[in-house]
């Protein structure tokens, strides 16, 4: 007679805890690391001498590598095991807006809130809406262009800012001892937030390797910067408008603008936001 074999395990069977479902690990899936609470989109899976590991990237752009371990990650709030994608398409998981965060499929725009995003010029109204379009028309959030700052003292007090009416600027060459700096503390205050970029203008906040060059030319003081940008870069035969065109059609998520943008329209989304329901 052979003699049994037992499992050290002495759970009942009934009260052993099902184990975590497994989902394809697919890119753009976005999921939560559960041990750590990081959160981005699937990059890529690997297979490395320590077992399998999946790259999320996070709406900053900021990559962490995390190994496949069973139950390790968290998918609309419940734990997943990830595996490596077949060959063949899977069912595919919350997606990414273009700005990073999760997209709201089939609801319909908010009605517009009494607070505002300003931002300088058009050329930043249209990047700020293909890039975060989504999410201003799902929190019921207009965006609107000042053509420059200078009057922004006098734009601020027509505003009348309120708890419930809160106003965020956002402002090109924003830096410490500059014309834009002063104007900024001017009208700071309890429901006005003014935030900028440390670029000369928004074309700069777009990365040079979206645009397919490798770096954004110095221009001499003096000069206009967009004509003397189009001339260094061989554009000449272009108006400005139409090199923004060709920046603008460059940019498809947040992944192709710098930090120092991502940032600063994120801080200004939360701030007209946080008003009381």
């Amino acid at each position: 007679m052979r003699s049994r074999s037992y499992d050290g395990d002495l759970t009942p069977p009934w009260k052993k805890a099902a184990p975590a479902p497994e989902v394809a690990a697919e890119p753009d899936l976005v999921v939560e690391e559960a041990g750590t609470g990081f959160c981005g989109a699937v990059i890529r899976t690997e297979k490395t001498a320590e077992g399998l590991t999946v790259t999320l990237e996070d709406r900053f752009g900021r990559h962490r590598v995390f190994p496949m371990a069973p139950g390790a990650f968290l998918l609309d709030g419940r734990p997943v095991t990830l595996v490596r994608p077949p060959h063949a398409p899977a069912p595919r998981g919350p997606l990414l807006s273009p700005s990073g965060s999760i997209a709201v499929t089939g609801a319909q725009a908010r009605v517009a809130r009494a607070g505002r995003i300003y931002v300088e010029g058009r050329h930043d109204a249209e990047l700020v809406e293909k890039v975060w379009g989504h999410d201003l028309r799902v929190e019921g959030v207009v965006v609107e262009y000042l053509e420059g700052v200078d009057d922004l003292p006098a734009i601020v007090s027509a505003f009348a800012p309120a708890p419930d009416a809160r106003l965020g600027v956002l402002v090109d060459h924003l830096v410490p001892g500059s014309k834009e700096s002063r104007i900024a503390a001017s009208v700071t205050g309890p429901d006005v937030l003014v935030v900028g970029h440390p670029y000369i203008d928004v074309w700069e906040a777009v990365k040079p390797s979206s645009v397919g060059i490798a770096g954004w030319p110095r221009v001499p003081r003096g000069q206009d910067w967009k004509t003397g940008v189009c001339r260094a870069l061989g554009w000449a035969d272009l108006s400005t408008g139409e090199a923004w065109q060709r920046i603008l059609a460059s940019v498809g998520s947040y992944r192709d603008l710098q930090p120092e943008l991502l940032g600063r329209v994120e801080q200004l989304i939360d701030f007209v936001t946080e008003t009381a329901e």
